[in-house]
């Protein structure tokens, strides 16, 4: 019998096979497992809906293609795709467009983040720091939220300066006579960098600029300064240029902007916080941070990818660890079938992907928890300010500061996390992990930008940690009740002791014990962090930068584990015995494990605990993961268009679909290269002597020595 793509004259393997038999032992229906993950059946719905439009859609759906590329083909694949999504946008709800291009951007994140800086950071920016008016006309107006007449870009990181906004040193003056202010780069330093959608597309940049009234510097704040005019030209006294190649994104046109004493008018500063008079009053926002609100959206989106990207990445790689059979005989199915073992029955193979599989499934639901708290802190927000409810702003400070906190640690850890997932699984991949056609290596490089932009990630934990201990000490000092999200700190002072919190293997199977023991971590570990700072007698927060982004990964977990915990009672009852194998999969392997020496040094377990929970519960609930690891990535539900991988199709027929890849894309009747020239040159080239014109030969010694 012929296969779909090569004739074989005795049986081949059959990975397909193997992934299909563990599909029909499945304990809970995937569709189930989904609604959960995504938190509704309406929202599951709308995520099958979208995926089947799109890969239906010949311009947004992904191909193999896309990994061969160069940068310029890039950008048109990129700039082809956002028209198209233009008119999508022209037709969609807002919920069916935000969650078309968060899905987009799992396999495409160039254009994913090419449209988010002109939806996302440019009109958050103009909504959050603007007046009511001043959205209505640069947004609403202008139709820059459907990409349409204006296009909008983010002018905050400066080639001196990134992560430190509050340090950026691109000026806005203001001229009183004139009634405007003059956009200044002073120096090199001060130079726009980094700023995606300007070298080709935008239209308009929301300017990041310290405000000058007066010859006094009052900080940062926001500005709309035109960058081109109807006829797409750049404007006088503003040089754009490439930034040039970088590690991923290709398709996203990132440049530097100069701006040489470009003048516009005082009503182009945004001035719902921060306000300039025509006579040169200046009014400050009652928060400083507000001026970074615009940013809170994108950290919220990021954490979200972190789920989607790690979905997309674990579940190739458990299907090529099903399919996938190397060395010893018998020992996967125990049937005696005489194969070799499937990857995924290695003991070491379950330790290198079950813990990112359970990761996934707490960063879906914990994700989708900040994305609703995000949506319900802006317009709580805005109602306070539009009503001018001074009791309401007061309490929509206080969770914005919150989410402020939530945003920062989920942001840096989870992209932290996802990254370390997608390595890992190309590496549980072998050598055709390493293919481009696995979707890995592009990928990878894509991805790790976002440990770095809109808030370096080791910046961020720093800012998150350093609230943990600020509010730790109020507790402890001042015996303050802390409110909001991290309000579990007021009881610092009853965890602050050398009590054990997990003292045997019973203690693990309450996951509300160990989601104390996690909470009495944090809490010791922001006192011995208070301790620091004091005996240092200059309260150097420095001092504390480990301690202070350890803290904002365990207040990640916090969350997660938190939300995991609360959601798994109202799953559905098929779902809930796995969720619970998957829940403690999480807390013993993220959680207990990789913060081990903390939990021991600050004495919350001990040695022997930390021993058996290695060597013996571990590996339990590994095996039970690994029993429905198919059926649990089956669940995310993503279809062989978002995985775009040759090696982690549904099918599970690996080695015919990679070979069919690599077919097409590299035609075996294409057997010399380009360059084949230098390749016959160097391989029938004469003898040396020959290429010496045989002058140093023994003939030729014996005529010129007479």
């Amino acid at each position: 019998m012929f296969s779909s793509n090569t004739v074989n004259s005795s049986a081949p393997p059959n990975p397909s096979k193997s992934i299909q038999d563990e599909r029909s032992q499945n304990q809970f229906e995937p569709t189930l497992m989904h609604e959960f993950l995504e938190g509704s059946r309406e929202n599951s719905q709308q995520i099958l809906r979208l995926y089947h439009q799109m890969e239906r859609d010949p311009i947004l759906c992904s191909s193999y293609k896309d990994y061969e590329l160069n940068r310029l083909e890039e950008r048109t694949k990129s700039a082809l795709r956002i028209n198209s999504l233009s008119r999508y946008i022209e037709e969609d709800s807002p919920s069916d467009f935000h969650r078309r291009l968060n899905l987009l951007a799992v396999y495409d994140p160039s254009t994913g983040i090419r449209l988010s800086i002109n939806l996302g950071l440019f009109v958050n920016c103009i909504k959050g720091n603007g007046t009511a008016e001043q959205y209505k006309y640069w947004c609403v107006d202008k139709e820059t939220t459907k990409i349409k007449n204006a296009y909008g870009c983010f002018g905050m990181t400066e080639l001196g300066h990134g992560s430190n906004v509050a340090g950026c040193e691109t000026t806005a003056t203001f001229d009183e006579e004139n009634d405007q202010f003059i956009i200044d780069t002073p120096h090199i330093g001060a130079t726009k960098w980094w700023i995606g959608g300007a070298l080709h597309v935008a239209t308009h940049c929301v300017v990041y600029a310290r405000l000058i009234v007066k010859g006094k510097d009052y900080g940062v704040t926001t500005f709309v300064v035109p960058l081109r005019d109807s006829n797409h030209d750049v404007m006088p006294g503003i040089t754009i240029g490439d930034i040039g190649g970088k590690m991923g994104r290709e398709g996203v046109d990132n440049a530097w902007i100069q701006f040489s004493n470009v003048r516009i008018p005082r009503f182009f500063m945004l001035q719902r916080f921060c306000k300039v008079s025509s006579s040169g009053k200046v009014e400050l926002p009652p928060l400083q941070q507000l001026v970074y609100i615009s940013l809170l959206g994108g950290r919220v989106m990021m954490a979200v990818d972190s789920y989607r990207i790690s979905a997309r990445f674990i579940t190739i790689a458990v299907r090529y660890a099903v399919g996938r059979r190397q060395f010893k005989k018998n020992g996967g199915d125990g049937n005696g079938d005489g194969l070799e073992c499937k990857l995924l029955d290695y003991p070491l193979h379950q330790r290198r992907l079950m813990p990112y599989l359970a990761l996934t499934y707490a960063m879906a639901v914990g994700t989708k928890k900040l994305e609703n708290d995000h949506a319900a802190c802006l317009k709580e927000f805005d109602y306070a300010v539009n009503s001018n409810d001074k009791v309401a702003l007061k309490k929509a400070l206080e969770t914005t500061k919150s989410l402020f906190v939530d945003s920062a640690s989920l942001k840096s850890t989870c992209t932290w996390l996802a990254g370390e997932c997608i390595t890992e699984c190309r590496q549980a991949c072998g050598g055709h992990g390493y293919s481009a056609y696995s979707g890995f290596g592009k990928t990878y490089g894509d991805w790790t930008i976002q440990c770095t932009y809109e808030g370096d990630n080791s910046v961020l934990g720093m800012s998150a940690g350093k609230a943990i201990i600020a509010n730790t000490a109020q507790v402890i000092k001042k015996n303050k009740k802390i409110t909001g999200s991290i309000s579990f700190l007021s009881n610092a002072k009853n965890y602050i002791n050398d009590e054990l919190v997990l003292k045997s293997e019973d203690d693990l199977q309450d996951l509300s014990l160990v989601f104390k023991a996690l909470e009495v971590l944090i809490c010791r570990l922001a006192n011995q962090s208070i301790d620091v700072l004091e005996s240092s007698g200059d309260n150097n927060w420095d001092l504390v930068s480990y301690q202070r982004v350890v803290l904002s990964k365990l207040r990640c977990h916090h969350y997660l584990l938190q939300n995991f915990m609360s959601r798994i009672d109202s799953a559905d009852e098929s779902t809930k015995p796995m969720l619970k194998d998957v829940a403690k999969t999480y807390a013993y392997t993220s959680i207990l494990e990789n913060f081990s020496a903390e939990l021991l040094s600050l004495n919350v377990t001990s040695p022997k605990f930390i021993n058996r929970l290695k060597s013996s519960v571990i590996p339990t609930y590994l095996k039970k993961l690994r029993n429905q690891a198919i059926t649990l990535t089956d669940s995310f539900q993503q279809p062989d268009m978002v995985l775009n991988s040759a090696i982690g199709n549904y099918n599970g027929d690996i080695y015919e679909d990679y070979f069919k890849v690599v077919k097409q894309a590299n035609p075996p009747t294409q057997t010399k290269a380009p360059y084949s020239a230098a390749i016959e040159s160097m391989l029938n080239r004469p003898s040396k002597e020959e290429r010496e014109r045989f002058e140093k030969s023994a003939e030729t010694a014996k005529i010129l020595s007479k």
